[in-house]
This record gives structure tokens, sequence and C-alpha cells, in this order.
């Protein structure tokens, strides 16, 4: 894996089981958020599995599109393009009405400093969503940031666990599915919040991180000693798919890879690549950020990308000078801090 090109055509390769999940989904798709760091890739593949399937349903990605060339990006990939700023209600109202929505709006970084627009963003305008979409089935992007820190030996948070969320950024996020419950209660709207941490891109993520501070020299922080990843085209993949699972009151789902990935391990496997020694400062703790998706691979199988392929692309990456975007994960994070 070393260009943009390979990457963007691995992410964007349908299964056969998207393939026929989109052959028997009704209506239109459109997408709340498109122009995030997974919204551009999510609408390629959704495209892609249509066209595959023989499906004419449009897809459509809105965001505000205020710079660079996504717009022309995506509509030359076949999806239809809407300039939208969301929280202004007229433009919202305005937006075509597609049977199926999956809202990837919200606010993460910049938190501190910016509250009542993280809230506005993460617990108002779902409601204001809702609203308009009632007659749509939603997908949700959600965090596994709802859930407290879990002991590193059991195995993570289930969809059952309490939530507790940590700071600001993953209280307000559990706002938004709260207000996204409520209407679906209130409208009888069939929805799913995808609780997702943490997707690998190889021009961010995670696994670049650790990787880059590896080879840079650069210590690694320990007091977040473990975490869960999923590859990008899986975890849009099951988003896609979890279109037909939508129901109300709103179904759960946690998304992620199968493992409870040590840091220090995977610092180790870099340096070897690398052929370098990882520095490490701090001691790991007995908690961590950690989700437990066997639902989610109950219900879809196992991610098809593997933890180690990941860990060879991030490599592959690197060494070929691959782009990378200034979007840290601040996955070290333990006070919920953004």
């Amino acid at each position: 894996m070393k260009t943009v090109e390979e990457l963007e055509r691995k992410m964007t390769e349908p299964s056969d089981d998207l393939v026929r999940a989109v052959s028997q989904l009704d209506g239109d798709l459109i997408i709340l958020g498109v122009g995030g760091k997974m919204g551009p890739s999510l609408a390629m593949l959704a495209k892609n599995a249509i066209r595959a399937a023989g499906g004419k349903q449009r897809v459509i990605g809105v965001s505000r599109f205020s710079s660079g060339t996504l717009r022309s990006k995506l509509e030359a990939a076949g999806i239809e393009t809407i300039s939208a700023d969301l929280l202004d209600d007229q433009q919202l109202q305005q937006l075509p009405k597609a049977e199926n929505v999956i809202y990837m709006a919200g606010q993460k970084f910049g938190t501190t400093g910016r509250e009542p627009y993280t809230w506005a963003m993460n617990a108002y305008l779902p409601g204001r969503v809702a609203e308009a979409f009632r007659h749509s089935r939603i997908v949700s992007y959600s965090t596994g940031n709802v859930y407290p820190l879990m002991p590193v030996k059991g195995g993570g948070a289930t969809e059952e666990t309490p939530v507790a969320p940590v700071g600001e950024y993953a209280q307000s996020c559990l706002g938004r599915e709260r207000i996204f419950s409520y209407f679906s209660t209130v409208y009888n709207i069939p929805m799913l919040h995808f609780r997702l941490n943490y997707a690998i891109d190889m021009r961010y993520g995670v696994l670049l991180e650790v990787a880059s501070a590896v080879r840079e020299r650069q210590p690694i922080d320990l007091s977040m000693g473990h975490v869960n990843v999923i590859w990008q085209g899986d975890a849009n993949e099951m988003a896609i798919r979890s279109l037909a699972l939508c129901d109300t009151p709103p179904r759960i789902l946690n998304v992620t890879g199968p493992e409870t990935i040590s840091v220090r391990w995977l610092a180790e496997q870099f340096a070897k690549r690398f052929g370098v020694d990882p520095i490490f400062v701090n001691e790991e703790q007995d908690t961590a950020l950690l989700s437990n998706a066997s639902e989610a691979h109950r219900l879809f199988g196992y991610p098809r990308v593997s933890l180690q392929q990941m860990i060879d692309w991030t490599v592959e990456w690197i060494e070929a000078g691959g782009e990378i975007l200034n979007k840290a994960t601040r996955f070290q994070e333990r006070k919920g801090e953004f």
C-alpha cells in the first residue's frame, strides 16, 4: 500500500455481502457530513456496491464543501453533492428526503474552549435532522467514548455496558444518541447507533501515529496502554449494511476489530520493521477505552482486513512517503479533553 489511488481503491471495493445487501435496500442514500475523514470513502463504497448490484439508487453527499477538490472528486465517482450548513434549518429542510440516511456530522477536536458549538453539532442538530428525516431510516455514527474506561482483561464494553462518558465530547455524543432515540420513539423512525473506535486509514489513525513515533524516535505514552482498531473500509461496509438493522427504539452496535491490542506490543512490531528501539514513557494502566464488537462480527463476519495486514500496509505507507493528514486521534487521552 503506497499510493492514495491504491488506498482508495482498496477502501471502496465492495464485498459480495455488501453488494447483496444494497440490492435489497429500497430507496436512495443520503450521507450527512460526507466531508469528514470517513465520509468520502463510505460514499464511494456505497456507490460502487450499488453499481455492482445493478441498482439505480442515488448516493447523495452533503457537506459545506468549503475548500479543496472533494466535491468534484465525489461527483466524478457518480455521487451527487449538495453544499449545505446543516445548522441552517432552512438549508436542512430543503435537502432531498432520501429513504436511507447515514449521519456522520459532528464535532470532536476543538471541543475544549468551544463546548457550546460541540453540543449544538452533536446534540441539538440530531433533533433537527430527525424532524427533517422522520420518514427515513437513520444510521447515526457514534463512538465508543460513551463507555467508561474498561478493565483491559475484561474483553471491552458490550452494548449492554452502562454508559459513563468522560469529558464534554463524549457527553455530547451520548446526547446525540439520546436525542435521536427520543425522536425515534416519537415518530417511529428506525435507527441504529453505530459506536465506532478506531478506524484505520493509511493517512491517519492509531497505527500511523504509533509507527511514526517509533520511526522518528519519539516517546510513546503507555498510559492508555491498549486499543481497538478496524480497517476503515470494513467499518464503512458495516455502516451501510447496518441500514437493514435499524429499529425503534434504536439498535446499538459496537464496531471495531476483534483484538485488544497492546500499544507496547504494537510499537515493538513497528520497531522490528524499522530497525530501531522504541522509546516508552509512563506505564500501562489496568483500564482503557475498549469495546467488544462480537455482536457486529456475528452479524457481518470478522473484518476482511486483519491487524497484521494493516501493520504491513502502515510500514509500506511510511517508507514510501505516503500522504499524511494532520488529524491525530488523541487515543492516549484519558480525561476526555479534546
